[in-house]
């Protein structure tokens, strides 16, 4: 008679038959749950669900359309035949005070949107040249914001104590100041100087707490977490952990918050100019057209209607590609 091992019939009596394996290229059934990405870094994480949402798609085409604009500003204004501070006589009317010749604010093919009132300047050289002007001003004040308030924030929350107390109350009498009021006393006052560098640097003075308010949260979250303790343990110095350990953990909602300030300095640098204290003519800017525009709204409208577009979809694609990105980077905030 045959015999078995001891426990060897009860083992094979209570072992599941495995699953058998789903049929090569077969869909997996519906409500299964996909496994997640595992080792993704931020970048790839942001790739793959930027390629999900058409309408992120097309903010972000528009987003490098705008900043090829300005890159290739000098080389588009010559591609028109006009300079932007060049002045074409024979396409405005003397006869009615400066108002451009032909419909639509004289759009033809000499001047492919147009020109202004009264000067005769080509509106397509000078909205292209004001992009540079605007995108330029927007993205250095970033850089200063976004530079200076993580380091803010990394040195508060990492190192606390005083550290943390004269930081967390500098940004406090940062943020209460009357910013837009400083803004435009400082450009008012000076009057010798490159608008475009003081512009750039009095935008990203008060701009600096609302991101080093974001980093300090995280690196309070961050420096007590096992992988901070053991580089600590380890011998690592402060450096070395802000650097390889800190950092990077909170480079997502950073990055999210630099394509949110984006649009916010694009309006401020329109606002100011629009005001009066921000780019001097001849220099163009699209707040400083907006402005020249209001006085031709009723005679001419598409005077006021280009450089008001090009301002509008340049804020609304980076507030709709920096919206995504918060979601998608920012581990506080929900996914859509």
């Amino acid at each position: 008679m045959t015999t078995t091992a001891p426990g060897a019939g009860g083992e094979a009596a209570k072992t599941p038959a495995p699953a058998p394996d789903p049929a090569p290229g077969r869909p997996p059934a519906p409500g299964a749950a996909e496994a997640p990405a595992t080792g993704s870094s931020p970048w790839q994480l942001a790739r793959r669900e930027l390629r999900r949402r058409p309408a992120v798609r097309v903010s972000l085409g528009v987003v490098l359309l705008f900043v090829l604009m300005a890159a290739t500003a000098p080389w588009l204004g010559a591609l028109g035949g006009w300079s932007p501070e060049e002045f074409d006589k024979s396409a405005i009317d003397p006869y009615l005070g400066g108002q451009p010749l032909g419909s639509l604010g004289g759009i033809s093919p000499d001047h492919w949107l147009g020109v202004e009132p009264v000067t005769g300047r080509d509106l397509f050289a000078r909205v292209v040249h004001g992009a540079q002007v605007s995108l330029l001003i927007a993205f250095a004040a970033t850089a200063i914001v976004v530079v200076a308030g993580t380091a803010a924030g990394i040195a508060a929350g990492y190192f606390g104590g005083r550290t943390d107390t004269v930081l967390s109350r500098l940004m406090d009498l940062t943020m209460s100041f009357p910013s837009l009021i400083f803004m435009i006393a400082m450009l008012s006052v000076a009057k010798d100087v490159n608008r475009i560098v003081l512009m750039t640097a009095v935008i990203g003075v008060f701009g600096w707490p609302g991101v080093a308010r974001v980093v300090r949260g995280q690196t309070l979250s961050l420096k007590h977490r096992e992988y901070v303790d053991a580089a600590r343990v380890g011998g690592a110095g402060s450096w070395r952990i802000l650097t390889r350990d800190i950092l990077p953990g909170v480079s997502g909602p950073v990055i999210a918050y630099t394509t949110l300030l984006i649009p916010g300095m694009i309006s401020t640098e329109a606002a100011l100019s629009y005001l009066g204290v921000g780019v001097r003519p001849p220099t163009p800017s699209w707040g400083q057209m907006i402005a020249e525009s209001v006085a031709f709204y009723e005679t001419d409208p598409m005077y006021f209607v280009i450089p008001s577009t090009f301002l509008f979809l340049a804020v609304l694609a980076f507030t709709l590609l920096g919206d995504a990105l918060r979601d998608i980077l920012d581990p506080r905030g929900g996914r859509s």
